[in-house]
């Protein structure tokens, strides 16, 4: 695999803490963009395929057989992109392929703030992950930018049964923020940062205007 990272006009993930209201967002860049005659496949991560769902199951929720096991950082980061690997080559890829906006609720810059940050482990070998078993990425990123209070309040109020990552600790949850902001910070054309503090309606009329925003002028440039 080509080892550069490719950013496709097509491509548009969207990132954030827990209770940051990816949902509501990405239903609202849907309808926005088939609005405007665009092909849409909606999909997530980990997950987006029958056997990358089964491995986002073992990330998630393990299996009560193993729940004695507890699973390391290292083995969920791999686990991760393996969903991530065939991801990409059942669904993203075939449809970028065919023209198709592909909009993902979480892409890698997830690994990085929660297996790197959150989890403690080596940033550089997640970036070496990623050049070889990706090798691509969004070309536009909104980060749904939302306190870790207010995110974990709604997030326990919506699961019933949280996942063992909605589990973690409020200082889990602050660092995988500030890996997302710095990230932000350091890659400004792809990302876009959205205040998630506001109401769903206030999410969504941001997040598509930023898109329109961001299609303008790539289609200047």
């Amino acid at each position: 695999m080509n080892q550069a990272l490719l950013r496709h006009p097509h491509f548009v993930s969207l990132e954030g803490g827990e209770g940051a209201g990816k949902t509501t967002a990405i239903n609202a860049l849907r309808d926005w963009l088939q609005a405007q005659g665009h092909e849409v496949v909606l999909t997530r991560e980990p997950g987006g395929t029958p056997l990358a769902e089964r491995i986002r199951a073992l990330v998630l929720t393990p299996d009560a057989g193993i729940a004695g096991e507890p699973l390391t950082a290292e083995a969920e980061l791999l686990l991760v992109f393996a969903a991530r690997a065939q991801h990409l080559s059942e669904v993203i890829r075939p449809a970028l392929q065919r023209g198709a906006f592909v909009i993902s609720d979480r892409f890698t810059d997830s690994s990085y703030a929660y297996q790197g940050a959150g989890r403690g482990l080596d940033l550089q070998w997640i970036a070496d992950l990623e050049r070889r078993v990706v090798g691509l990425l969004p070309g536009l990123t909104l980060l749904l930018d939302v306190d870790v209070a207010i995110g974990r309040a709604r997030a326990n109020g919506r699961d019933l049964w949280p996942d063992r990552i909605e589990t973690e600790q409020d200082d889990f949850f602050q660092r995988v923020r500030a890996q997302f902001r710095q990230r932000a910070q350091d890659d400004p054309l792809r990302f876009r940062l959205v205040d998630a503090s506001q109401d769903q309606a206030g999410v969504a009329h941001a997040v598509t205007a930023l898109l329109a925003q961001w299609m303008a002028q790539e289609a200047t440039a």
